[in-house]
């Protein structure tokens, strides 16, 4: 495991895991739903992933962006490849709304909006939403990805 999938609370956060890839939901919530893909390998530059991983990658994200539209129909998606501190390969996968969301008891407005998403506003959600956010993504995953 890298420290990056460490820093963003696998194995625990995982929704997804496939050969080159793990999609974990990201432990400070910027807005209802907001996910990491993440490497799972020691790779911190783009231009040295596998062939296969950049293959694979077109399963990654139709799988999560799939789960987000059936379970939390955000207005958009952005998909965030920053790498300013945590150094593995990885996006931070934002669904952006126009208003705000609830889940469970917890509701989250996207203070960014409709301008860049503030990373910073991470909400904690509580172990219950937390847990009810995970199970309403995870029943929403397209089949076959």
């Amino acid at each position: 495991m890298n420290q990056t999938l460490a820093t963003f609370g696998y194995p625990l956060s995982a929704l997804r895991e496939y050969k080159h890839w793990a999609v974990l939901l990201r432990p400070g919530q910027v807005t209802v739903g907001s996910m990491v893909v993440c490497t799972t390998g020691r790779e911190t530059r783009m231009s040295d992933m596998a062939p296969e991983a950049f293959a694979e990658l077109e399963l990654v994200f139709r799988g999560a962006e799939g789960a987000l539209r059936r379970a939390l129909a955000p207005d958009r998606i952005n998909h965030l490849m920053l790498m300013m501190i945590d150094p593995h390969v990885h996006w931070h996968l934002i669904p952006r709304y126009e208003e705000p969301r609830t889940i469970g008891t917890t509701s989250i407005t996207d203070e960014g909006w409709p301008g860049f998403p503030t990373l910073r506003s991470g909400v904690e959600l509580p172990d219950q939403d937390r847990s009810q956010l995970r199970a309403t993504l995870f029943a929403a995953w397209p089949d076959g990805t």
